[in-house]
Formats: structure tokens, sequence, C-alpha cells
């Protein structure tokens, strides 16, 4: 299964992907006539950046897939990138990996992989969530044509919000596809999880494929545990590199920090308790943001509603106007804001909220 003369990625970009960045699912920034508000949409961008984040996803689930209905998918993707190339962070200029979000049948994913890539896109995150009456041979062979255009990472997004159930034989055929490079996983299911990590080593791509967690869930876990799978007479350790995620695209310069220590853990063999019980504080605060009391219908809402609270956001408006707050995640957020502090990036924001709004 492996594609033949298919576009590559920079040297550069692969480092930055393997050594495992925070990559946060940007968000979008609307005003009260539910229209793209540039200014606010700039000023995220400039957050990420500066907050130190190892590149953007844009066009994806937390950007909203509705952007493709009102024509903002190539102006949205537009302005990440001319953001990303004309800031200079805090921290100076780095290699960064831009990732724009593909998803519908073929046709439509290899219009908006041309998009991407015209624009300077290093890589597209594959949904598959349009295409749930597929099989999964009719879905390998999408993946295949899109892969021809562009870099692929591929996406196992839970069903609660639109993803599909898939094996491990497919995660091992997908794994096959030479293009892939990374894989994001989210079906917030460790059982399925683990379907894709077998089939990253069934098909011996653990070397090119970096594992991603979009498990908002389980994140703190998943970047440090190692995990041990049994190929014939050999043990393979295999390790999720970084994070593409939503619940990243809020607090992001507490994610960054966060990153940086389970890093540090690994390196040194040793993991504090300290560090362990980051993970149930982190999952306490997704359950917030992303409402999970009402099966996530208000996990968009509720992240800018902390955008909002800091003054990136003018307000928490959605394409939809159906989605909002749920009742009750309002007083979750505020809970989680007051419970843990240090994972909370406020002060940071404020320092430099008018260089990005202005500059």
């Amino acid at each position: 299964m492996a594609i033949i003369d298919a576009p590559s990625i920079s040297n550069d970009v692969m480092s930055v992907l393997c050594q495992g960045v925070v990559v946060p699912a940007h968000l979008l920034a609307l005003n009260a006539n539910r229209q793209l508000d540039v200014r606010r949409q700039r000023a995220l961008s400039r957050y990420y950046l500066d907050a130190g984040s190892g590149g953007m996803a844009v066009g994806v689930h937390s950007t909203q897939f509705a952007i493709r209905d009102c024509g903002l998918y190539e102006p949205v993707l537009k302005l990440a990138m001319q953001t990303a190339q004309d800031w200079t962070p805090l921290k100076g200029k780095k290699p960064l990996v831009m990732i724009a979000g593909l998803v519908g049948p073929t046709q439509q994913a290899i219009r908006e992989a041309h998009i991407a890539k015209g624009l300077g896109y290093h890589a597209g995150l594959l949904s598959l969530a349009a295409m749930k009456s597929s099989s999964e041979v009719e879905l390998l062979e999408h993946c295949q044509r899109v892969a021809k255009e562009i870099p692929l990472i591929g996406f196992y997004l839970q069903p609660a919000v639109g993803g599909r159930v898939l094996s491990k034989s497919f995660w091992e055929s997908f794994a096959r596809i030479e293009q892939v490079i990374a894989i994001k996983m989210a079906p917030f299911n460790r059982y399925k999880t683990l379907d894709v990590i077998h089939g990253v080593v069934a098909a011996h791509a653990e070397n090119r494929i970096s594992l991603y967690t979009g498990n908002d869930d389980h994140i703190v876990l998943d970047l440090i545990s190692p995990f041990w799978v049994q190929r014939g007479q050999e043990r393979i350790e295999i390790r999720i590199k970084g994070g593409l995620l939503g619940h990243w695209s809020v607090w992001t310069e507490r994610a960054v920090d966060l990153l940086t220590q389970c890093h540090q853990a690994i390196n040194n063999t040793h993991i504090h308790p300290d560090l362990l019980a980051l993970d149930s504080q982190v999952t306490d605060c997704n359950s917030a943001f992303f409402d999970a009391a009402h099966d996530f219908s208000g996990c968009i809402a509720g992240c800018h509603e902390v955008l909002r609270r800091q003054g990136l956001l003018e307000g928490i408006w959605c394409l939809d106007p159906a989605e909002g707050l749920s009742a009750g995640q309002s007083e979750e957020i505020t809970r989680v804001q007051q419970a843990y502090p240090h994972l909370c990036d406020d002060a940071f924001v404020k320092l430099h909220l008018q260089r990005w709004l202005d500059g």
C-alpha cells in the first residue's frame, strides 16, 4: 500500500514533529454577527506562538467544520499561515508544524489538500467522519488518494463528536502508507488507542510515524506512559510524543510547560507523583471545558468561554447559533479555574494581550 512519488516534508519540520510538541487545535474568533473577527483570530495565533507551541492545526474540529459552508476555510487557513510567517514569537523564530484539517469525501478532501499545500501547510489532518457508510477498504483507498497530495496525519475521532470506530487492521494498513507522518489518537477510549499503537507497530512504522495524543481526557498519562508491544520475538517500546488537542487551544502556555515536564521526566527516567497527579487535574479541567456532563455538546463554546474571560475573544459565538454553553458549564469552568491556578495562564495572557491584539 505504499504511496510512490508523493509530496514529502522537510527535515526540520519532521524533526519538530518527531521530538513532540504542543499543537493547539486553533479556535475560531467570531463577532456578534457570527462573522470572522480577523483581529482576534490573528491574536489567537500570536498567543499560540508566543506560548511556545510547535505548530498549529487549522480547519479542524475546534475551528468548526462549518467554516467550509460559509466560505471561510481558505481565508482562515491563509490568515493563520500569514501570522505564523510574519510574527516573531517571544522566544524567537523556530520551525513550526502547520497542519490543515481535511474533511469530506475524496474529491473534497483532495481540494482542501490542494488549498492547504498551496498556502504552505506541511500536512493534512484527515478526518473520516463524513464517510461513515464506507467500508474500511474504501476508507484506505480514500486515504491513499489524499496522501498523493499532501503528507497525512491520521485522525481517530471519538464517535461522540462525529467519529467512527476503526479496527486495528485498518490502522496497520493506514500506517503502511508511506506519506503518513503522524497519527492523532482521539477516540477517548483506551482500547481504541491501543488499537492504533498496535497497528503502527505491526506495520513496522514506529520509527516513521509520530504518535500524538488527542485524548483530552487522558493527556498526561498518554504522554508519560511507555507502550510495550510484542512483534514476533521482539518487544517494541513506543511513546506518544506530543499533543494535538482542542484542550490545548486554551491555557496553552501552561500546556507547553506540562509537555516539557513530561519530556524531562522521561529523560530522567523518574516520574514524580506530582506529575501523575496532574493527569486527573487536567482531565477535570477538560470535563468543564469540553462539557463532558452533556456528551461534549458545549465543547467548542466552553473553550471560547475560557478565552473570553481572558480577553482574547469578545464572545463565545459559534457559526451554529444553537451551539453554546450547557446548563452549569460556566460554573464548572469557574470551579476548575479556582481549583487549579497552576494550570491557568491568565497572568501570561494579561501581560501580552494588547501586543497580540495590536501588534
